[in-house]
Parts: structure tokens; sequence; C-alpha cells
């Protein structure tokens, strides 16, 4: 899986944070809720502009760190 394809920073969206592809949602948001609980599950049934295959994407990444 390429996280490039999930995962930008672009200037204009939140100041060049990380988001997920075509959202305004950040990265550092799901590491947060990831980090109170939540599961996959219940990110993909609030955030429905996600994709698991993005959920994914970071997952992979951090463990590649």
């Amino acid at each position: 899986m390429n996280w490039k394809e999930y995962i930008v920073s672009d200037q204009r969206i939140l100041l060049g944070k990380t988001t997920i592809k075509d959202t305004r949602i950040s990265v550092e948001l799901l590491l947060e809720l990831f980090s109170s609980g939540w599961s996959k599950e219940q990110i993909l049934a609030s955030y429905p502009t996600i994709n698991v295959e993005a959920i994914d994407a970071i997952i992979t990444e951090l463990a590649n760190l």
C-alpha cells in the first residue's frame, strides 16, 4: 500500500498539516481519536468521507516508523 495515495499535505488546507486526501480531516485528529480508544469502525461511522484504505495507510506508515 502506498500511503502517498491517501495522505497529503497542502499549505492551502489546514496550514499544511497532513490530511486524508480530498478531505479536511487531519492525520493528527485521527491519531488523537485512536489514542482516545476509538476503533476504526467508530471513525469510519463518524467520518464518512474517510475510507478504510486511508486509515490502513496511516496505520501501516506508523508501523514503519
